[in-house]
């Protein structure tokens, strides 16, 4: 499957669709207040560049979103792969690309969270594959147990 990855919008049909398919998937396997969902239109924030993977239809099939917090510190936000196609490396393209634009960005560290629970573990082998490691908490994310985090230097 060819896969094209490009920064959208994410005020989008399809887009709202994959928050939906994510918000979704995630509402059963964490307690909602510690559930950090953005909404499409708080993704649309200029600090924030989606990236939206198409298959060679065009059909979307992957999101991931990058927020830029300054100072050299990113976050990985918004991050989902339709489940037709998982396990097909579309995740790991989509970090590539988040990696590339922080380094474009001027970005040495990116962070994120997700939750700990079972029912994330193909997250996990998509962060750690993508040289991510288990890190304490970050930004100000509460330490709960209901979340894990990863962190990962960005070489120039």
């Amino acid at each position: 499957m060819a896969i094209s990855i490009a920064a959208e919008t994410p005020l989008q049909d399809d887009v709202r669709a994959m928050v939906a398919d994510l918000n979704a998937t995630m509402l059963p396997l964490t307690p909602r207040e510690f559930q950090f969902q953005l909404t499409v239109e708080q993704m649309a924030d200029p600090s924030l560049t989606t990236f939206v993977a198409r298959d060679e239809t065009g059909r979307h099939v992957g999101m991931a979103s990058l927020k830029d917090h300054g100072g050299g510190l990113g976050e990985v936000k918004r991050m989902f792969t339709l489940p037709e196609v998982r396990g097909q490396r579309v995740g790991s393209l989509l970090l590539q690309r988040l990696e590339q634009l922080a380094r474009e960005k001027g970005i040495s560290r990116l962070v994120l969270e997700t939750g700990e629970a079972p029912g994330f573990e193909a997250a996990y082998r998509v962060y750690e594959r993508g040289g991510f490691t288990v890190c304490g908490a970050v930004l100000d994310y509460p330490d709960s147990g209901f979340s894990r985090f990863y962190e990962k230097k960005i070489v120039p």
